[in-house]
């Protein structure tokens, strides 16, 4: 059965040099799977309220289409009046990911959708 685009993907926000270094390894552990147990992740929904909050101004970032049917790790959604996040408890398997987008900063340090995720064909 296929789901709906947008329940199929999910997307991560890392700094190049992180997603670099993983495709030596073949495995992406981001930089709170070792401090806090699980990645962040968001839904394509979520990513730009995130990334406005957390990474406003960051360059040299890259935005991480995940396939959720390939994530072999605990997947779970987790959250709070805020909204259900989806975290990955363990490493990503780089396989999993299905595209990776530059994710600049506009000139007020604000983050646009990609265009590939704003209407995205089923």
């Amino acid at each position: 059965m296929n789901q709906p685009f947008h329940e199929q993907y999910i997307v991560h926000i890392t700094p190049r040099s992180l997603w670099e270094q993983s495709q030596e390894t073949g495995i992406y552990r981001g930089d709170t799977l070792d401090t806090q147990g699980f990645i962040h992740c968001s839904t394509v929904e979520q990513v730009l309220a995130v990334a406005n909050a957390v990474f406003l101004g960051q360059d040299d970032l890259v935005l991480l289409l995940i396939d959720t049917s390939r994530v072999l790790s605990p997947l779970q959604y987790e959250g709070d009046s805020s909204g259900l996040f989806p975290h990955i408890y363990g490493p990503l398997y780089v396989d999993a990911v299905v595209a990776v987008y530059d994710f600049p900063p506009d000139e007020h340090g604000r983050f646009q959708l990609p265009e590939q995720l704003r209407q995205p064909k089923p």
